[in-house]
């Protein structure tokens, strides 16, 4: 197998960056949504595995973007909702666990955070499909 030239590994990184910004630039509110958890969670995973790996600095690096991702959620979040109060909260916990995960490089805040985005993610999913008309699995047996 040839490796890529660095060329080629430059044109293959731009066609990645011009496809993700064309699937940032045509997604819905709530596909947007999901994409900031999958990167949330992706993040997360990172700091954990930079942690294991003793890698400080990727692991400052993956829970800074975590964190980032958390506020921009607090940030975006319509303040009107019924729910708003309650997602500011748990938005604002997560954050001091991944502060508290950062400073002291322990993996356990960042496990119950990631924890949270998960079922927040599966959630937004769930109420997605609702709000599109999407009948969930097993609803046409109900």
């Amino acid at each position: 197998m040839n490796p890529l030239t660095i060329s080629q590994q430059i044109q293959q990184q731009q066609q990645r960056n011009k496809y993700l910004q064309t699937s940032v630039q045509t997604a819905t509110p709530a596909q947007l949504l999901i994409m900031l958890y999958d990167g949330a969670i992706r993040f997360c995973k990172g700091g954990i595995e930079a942690i294991n790996s003793n890698n400080v600095e990727e692991a400052n690096r993956c829970i800074g973007r975590a964190e980032d991702i958390i506020m921009e959620f607090v940030v975006t979040l319509d303040k009107s909702s019924p729910v708003a109060d309650g997602l500011v909260k748990v938005y604002d916990y997560m954050y001091f666990k991944l502060i508290e995960a950062n400073t002291y490089k322990t993996i356990e805040p960042i496990e119950e955070v990631l924890g949270y985005l998960v079922e927040l993610k599966e959630t937004w999913i769930q109420a997605s499909k609702q709000m599109n008309g999407i009948p969930q699995q097993g609803a046409a047996n109900a």
